[in-house]
């Protein structure tokens, strides 16, 4: 029992920083464009946040808790393992500034305990397949539909001063910071959801059914919160001024493409990257005025950082619970 617990208090300290390690996510693109300061920025964030399950399914975190490794071999000594490998790949992105995925961290995790546990055979394929090829097109959907956007918008505000399109879309970019925070919450907080009951599952405190309590639901987005609350001013900066330069009307655009591609992916329980959506969006709608808008060497490197984080987490998450069985 004393391991579950702390497993579970484990499991939310991750959820708390996937929330500061993705709180520029939500609030980048509306600092850099100084719509607002980051103390309110991440305080309208954090809101969002919170009230995110209210919107949304259980989906996401029925895929995290039973798509993609067998139930069968889930106890709590993997689900420990899995979670300090993403924790720790997590903390070394964040410190070098490098917006990697914390929700492909957790995956790579859980795949690489179960992995070093009983080998291929509990993978469920089906399901990470859904989450690789999610990796490819969540952020390609998301440039879509920041360039289309960008390219509509500006049409139908071409004759209107640019002082004029400022002022109205500083005001849209309220609106456009709360959909990508409650697509961040929605999503993001449902893969802690997912480790938590597939856990109390595995441990047979949930009965037969998989479910996920709802002091279980509450508590993942009010902690996923607190982490935005807290922010992460390093990622903040490369994800709202290095890749190219924002003003309201593309940080707009940015934002609400990005929000679109996490609601659809929320709704068909695909576990996706924030990370992945909302740096694609800012590419889409910076390639639109010229490529060089774009500084591709940050791109290129954020790209990197999505690579090798599936393999680096779940190659961590295997040397763990090696170690675990090395003591027991």
């Amino acid at each position: 029992m004393t391991l579950v617990i702390i497993t579970i208090a484990l499991a939310l300290f991750f959820d708390f920083l996937n929330g500061f390690h993705d709180a520029a996510n939500s609030i980048a693109t509306i600092v850099s464009t100084r719509v607002l300061k980051p103390h309110w920025a991440v305080i309208w964030a954090a809101f969002f946040n919170f009230i995110a399950f209210a919107f949304f399914g259980l989906n996401v975190a029925a895929t995290i808790g039973t798509g993609l490794i067998d139930p069968g071999i889930v106890n709590v000594e993997l689900v420990f393992a899995a979670l300090i490998g993403a924790i720790l790949w997590n903390l070394f992105t964040w410190y070098f500034g490098l917006p990697s995925s914390s929700s492909h961290a957790l995956i790579g995790g859980l795949l690489g305990a179960a992995i070093a546990k009983a080998g291929l055979s509990p993978l469920k394929f089906a399901g990470i397949t859904k989450v690789v090829l999610a990796i490819v097109i969540s952020p390609l959907l998301g440039m879509i539909l920041g360039l289309l956007m960008m390219f509509i918008i500006t049409r139908l505000f071409f004759h209107f001063t640019p002082s004029r399109v400022d002022k109205w879309f500083r005001k849209l970019q309220f609106i456009s910071a709360a959909f990508i925070s409650l697509g961040h919450g929605g999503n993001d907080a449902q893969k802690t959801m997912g480790i938590i009951a597939i856990l109390l599952f595995s441990s047979h405190r949930l009965g037969d059914t998989f479910y996920v309590p709802f002091w279980v639901i509450v508590s993942c987005n009010f902690v996923i919160a607190l982490g935005t609350f807290f922010g992460g001013w390093r990622i903040v900066k490369t994800m709202g001024m290095k890749i190219t330069k924002l003003k309201p009307v593309s940080g707009f655009c940015a934002e609400t493409s990005s929000a679109l591609t996490l609601f659809l992916a929320t709704a068909l329980g695909i576990p996706v990257s924030t990370t992945h959506t909302i740096t694609g969006a800012i590419v889409g709608v910076g390639s639109l005025s010229r490529l060089s808008a774009v500084r591709w060497g940050v791109a290129r490197n954020i790209v990197w950082a999505w690579v090798l984080t599936l393999p680096a987490a779940g190659l961590v998450s295997a040397c763990v619970w090696l170690m675990i069985r090395a003591f027991e």
